[in-house]
């Protein structure tokens, strides 16, 4: 199937297609049947990008429609409206809420041609064979069920995966270093009274929730037994200490997108407060100071990918799993990197960057030359590294994964409050 598909593939790219139509009639029937096939695609707007749907239009023919929405109308949708979407572009915290359901089908590996190369993070959960896999909803355990049909998740590799890995980055505290003037090394600063009413965290309770117990476990004020599934007392304790905090006025704001968190940093309202990699990119690209800060007590990670609804067959099918291919191939990967995210397959985004690009955002070194966003926009100068280093320094100190705890519903009810207060 495989090989059919990128034989189809090269024949819709080739001059030769009609002189092809009598040796291989179906892949004449798919290229002409191709053009007329939509998948719709819905997701955060971290990965569902204009620019992907118009390189798949370009290079595979046929129509993909993105959808953008916050993660928590993505954990909805996809648990809720199996027929209004084709491909789910998810997180893995969001589909150990999802695969449950039966929403979305068990995918082939062997149809996969990249697979071999997807980085072990999301196969047994360890980016080296030293590794140790951090606490939270870690990929590799929510990745892989026993077979098609399967609700339940496998606790090792099989031939069938939940979803695709695509996309994960290693997340940590925003600053502006010009409007703080000293250091930052802890996540227990975010809630150093001298940043009362700067400081921020973003209102996304499985997120949020993550970030609080980095901040409480660097402060010595909580012990977890595991951040990524708390008990009740400790999920007590946690919105505790951060309720105390904001009566206290410490927060200036609490934010759900990736525009508020770029506002916020860029106007100096804020100097301090949980933001991801790209946000940073965008206040740089602005001449603003920020930075992406290392801390000692390391990450928060997060990865996503692509599943399937239950309700594709046929030709839309085989369309998602070549879709899936060309995403896996290189350029959407390289894409996703100049933003300062990782690509589950970076062998084949190497092709796509130039050896600056790729010294820059993979390797950590020294830029060569200015580095400029995937829309041409500076945001380091020659000289500078990127924060944090290198791809294995920055995924080799992950604290967490961002998490659905047992008590998820508790967490969840609690952090309402906690946002009401």
């Amino acid at each position: 199937m495989s090989k059919m598909r990128y034989s189809r593939r090269s024949i819709l790219k080739s001059g030769a297609a009609v002189a092809a139509a009598s040796a291989l009639p179906a892949p004449m029937i798919w290229a002409q049947e191709i053009k007329n096939i939509t998948l719709r695609q819905f997701g955060t707007g971290v990965s569902n990008l204009n620019e992907v749907g118009q390189k798949v239009k370009e290079e595979l023919g046929f129509t993909l429609e993105m959808t953008a929405l916050d993660s928590d109308s993505v954990t909805q949708r996809a648990a809720t409206q199996p027929d209004s979407f084709d491909i789910a572009d998810i997180e893995y915290w969001i589909c150990k809420k999802v695969w449950p359901t039966g929403n979305l089908q068990a995918m082939d590996t062997t149809k996969i041609k990249n697979y071999d190369k997807i980085v072990g993070i999301f196969k047994d959960g360890k980016l080296t064979p030293e590794s140790v896999v951090a606490q939270g909803t870690a990929p590799n355990t929510v990745g892989f069920v026993e077979g098609p049909g399967s609700t339940a998740f496998a606790k090792e590799q099989t031939q069938w995966m939940t979803l695709i890995p695509t996309i994960y980055n290693a997340d940590t505290l925003g600053i502006r270093p010009d409007l703080i003037g000293r250091p930052i090394e802890s996540w227990a600063e975010l809630l150093n009274p001298e940043f009362k009413g700067k400081a921020s965290i973003l209102d996304i309770s499985s997120i949020g929730i993550m970030d609080m117990a980095m901040v409480c476990e660097a402060s010595g004020k909580i012990k977890y037994g595991d951040k990524g599934n708390m008990t009740r007392a400790e999920i007590d304790q946690t919105i505790a200490i951060f309720t105390e905090a904001k009566k206290a006025g410490q927060f200036r704001a609490f934010w759900k997108s990736f525009d508020e968190s770029v506002n916020l940093m860029a106007s100096g309202e804020v100097v301090i407060q949980s933001m991801w990699s790209p946000a940073v990119t965008a206040v740089k690209s602005r001449g603003i100071p920020c930075v992406f800060q290392p801390l000692k007590e390391g990450y928060r990670a997060w990865g996503g990918g692509l599943g399937l609804s239950k309700s594709l067959t046929g030709m839309q099918l085989d369309a998602a799993y070549e879709y899936i291919n060309w995403y896996l191939s290189g350029w959407v990967g390289a894409f996703l990197m100049r933003q300062g995210y990782y690509s589950a397959v970076p062998a084949t985004s190497k092709d796509f960057m130039t050896p600056n690009e790729w010294g820059y955002w993979f390797e950590g070194k020294p830029a060569a030359e200015d580095i400029a966003d995937p829309f041409g926009k500076v945001m380091a100068k020659a000289g500078e590294s990127r924060d944090g280093g290198s791809f294995y320094e920055r995924m080799g100190h992950v604290a967490c994964w961002n998490s659905v705890m047992d008590e998820n519903q508790y967490m969840v009810r609690k952090w309402n409050e906690f946002i009401a207060s």
